[in-house]
């Protein structure tokens, strides 16, 4: 989805993608934790890092599919996070939710709104201004509107990357302070507006930082500025 401008109050939002990239490396120093955590559910660490497109777990509420972007009558509903403990099956949905937006629908505001609710309830951890950065803007958005524009997303994989699994290998514990994963996904976007219903479609990748504590579902900490392969 297109970026906007960032918006001010740049100090604290500063201190809280500080706090947000040091629980990443934090996390980038843990994988035996990580590993230990979803063994819970009978799952190895090797399974977990190789088949990231896999089956969720039997307490996991996954999205529902997007529908085609071809499909011009057809409205998109808000997106709403899935109850999972799966770093991973998290990440993916996430993504979808972030590269999908209907401007026929609902309004900007709302749209952000919606994603907002996808982010951890802990401030110090939740960074929303990186999930607003891939919000189209007011201005754009109504632009958007005007053309009936909305955008659809598959998600084609998602894993941890490989700097990640190293890291949290030679530091089990470290991942118990945020319980903040690292979780890279790679999918497509595609767009179509009022005119062109077949629209055109482009390749995303985007690396999240999911909240995943034992004793609650997982949550959006936010968007890393760069991916992470």
């Amino acid at each position: 989805m297109p970026a906007h401008s960032a918006h001010p109050g740049g100090a604290s939002r500063v201190r809280r993608r500080a706090l947000l990239g040091t629980a990443v490396l934090v996390v980038l120093v843990a994988l035996a934790g990580l590993a230990a955590y979803l063994t819970r559910d009978g799952r190895t660490p090797a399974k977990a890092a190789t088949h990231a497109t896999g089956a969720t777990a039997p307490s996991e509420r996954p999205a529902s599919p997007p529908a085609s972007p071809s499909s011009s009558t057809h409205h998109h509903a808000l997106p709403g996070p899935p109850r999972t403990h799966n770093p991973i099956a998290f990440g993916k949905a996430a993504a979808a939710a972030l590269w999908s937006y209907d401007t026929r629908a609902y309004s900007q505001t709302k749209l952000r709104g919606a994603l907002h609710g996808w982010l951890t309830p802990e401030a110090k951890y939740a960074d929303a201004a990186s999930v607003d950065a891939l919000v189209p803007s007011p201005v754009l958005w109504k632009e958007m509107a005007a053309n009936g524009q909305f955008a659809t997303a598959t998600v084609h994989e998602g894993h941890f990357p490989d700097a990640f699994t190293r890291a949290l290998q030679e530091d089990p514990g470290a991942i118990a302070t945020a319980y903040v994963y690292a979780v890279t996904v790679s999918g497509k976007q595609s767009i179509a507006w009022k005119g062109s219903p077949a629209g055109g479609a482009e390749s995303r990748v985007i690396t999240l930082a999911v909240q995943c504590r034992p004793s609650h579902p997982c949550a959006l900490a936010g968007v890393m500025p760069a991916v992470a392969p």
